[in-house]
């Protein structure tokens, strides 16, 4: 048993599967993570989950748009080739309001996109990883690391007795589709 990387309990209902981590954590077990094939309301705080800094980085992502279309806005009406048309000044803020909206709309959106795919490493052509291929379906996976805590025994007891449906070894991080 030297090669087990994971323990893997599956559960065929959420409520024994938020039991199941609730044993766990009771005995000093350190969960690695837990799949679901739905959200469940309340899985982060019990897991310990840190709060997502997406919202830090839109912002950041958001002021790289504003300030790179009124950049390329004021060099081109002002700087480049200012022409007086009617008297205004070649750099009328209020007409480029909407498209300086408009990027910095852009910029956020590309921005989160890469982000997330660099932050769940799920980059498009890469094959899905998943620890059990059920818990896409109907299952509810919870991952031990199994050399963190080398009390197999007792985790098979705890997530019986939690409700486990079955209980896994997996000798690889991930199961591929294929």
């Amino acid at each position: 048993m030297g090669n087990i990387k994971y323990i893997l309990g599956s559960f065929g209902d959420p409520d024994e599967m938020m039991h199941g981590i609730d044993k766990l954590q009771e005995n000093n077990i350190k969960i690695h993570d837990v799949y679901t094939p739905m959200p469940i309301h309340g899985i982060e705080a019990k897991l310990g989950v840190k709060r997502s800094r997406l919202d830090i980085a839109a912002f950041f992502f958001g002021i790289t748009g504003t300030i790179t279309m009124l950049s390329f806005v004021y060099y081109a009406a002002a700087v480049d080739w200012p022409i007086n048309i009617g008297g205004k000044p070649h750099f009328a803020l209020p007409d480029f309001i909407p498209i300086t909206f408009e990027l910095t709309i852009l910029f956020c959106a590309f921005g989160l996109v890469g982000s997330y795919y660099a932050s769940s490493h799920m980059f498009p052509g890469r094959a899905p990883r998943v620890m059990d291929l059920r818990a896409t379906d109907d299952r509810f996976i919870i991952a031990i690391d199994a050399a963190q805590n080398p009390e197999h025994s007792k985790i098979d007891n705890l997530l019986k007795e939690a409700g486990a449906l079955e209980i896994k070894y997996n000798e690889r991080k991930y199961v591929s589709y294929e």
